[in-house]
């Protein structure tokens, strides 16, 4: 894997999470997500564009910080699978200027978002 054109770019996500087993299983029936394990602490993720990894060995620290955006086609049904995964829905479908949204958090209470075009 070449390097070239990375430069100054968001290259991994990492998520410090109580259960590897548990976010595997919410963000591969949610998303499709697909998983590569290193060892009992540390989980990369693939969703098909960006990489990143689940570890636990840091403490869990769910709030604040930047909020995760993730793009779906089909946002109700994205919505109904984050919700048959696991996930609660704390803002449901709404419009913005660039589309429609809603945010949900995962298991270890992360807030992320997915949008879609109108």
């Amino acid at each position: 894997m070449s390097s070239k054109g990375a430069d100054r770019k968001i290259d991994y996500i990492e998520f410090n999470v109580t259960d590897i087993a548990r976010s595997k299983a919410f963000y591969g029936g949610a998303f499709g997500w697909t998983f590569t394990d290193y060892g009992p602490q540390y989980c990369e993720f693939q969703d098909g564009r960006l990489t990143g990894g689940f570890t636990t060995m840091a403490p869990v620290q769910a709030s604040g910080g930047p909020l995760v955006i993730l793009f779906a086609v089909d946002l109700e049904d994205a919505l109904t699978r984050v919700e048959t995964a696991g996930g609660t829905i704390v803002k449901p479908i709404f419009d913005f200027p660039g589309g429609r949204r809603f945010q949900f958090t995962d298991p270890d209470g992360y807030e992320l978002a997915v949008w879609s075009d109108r």
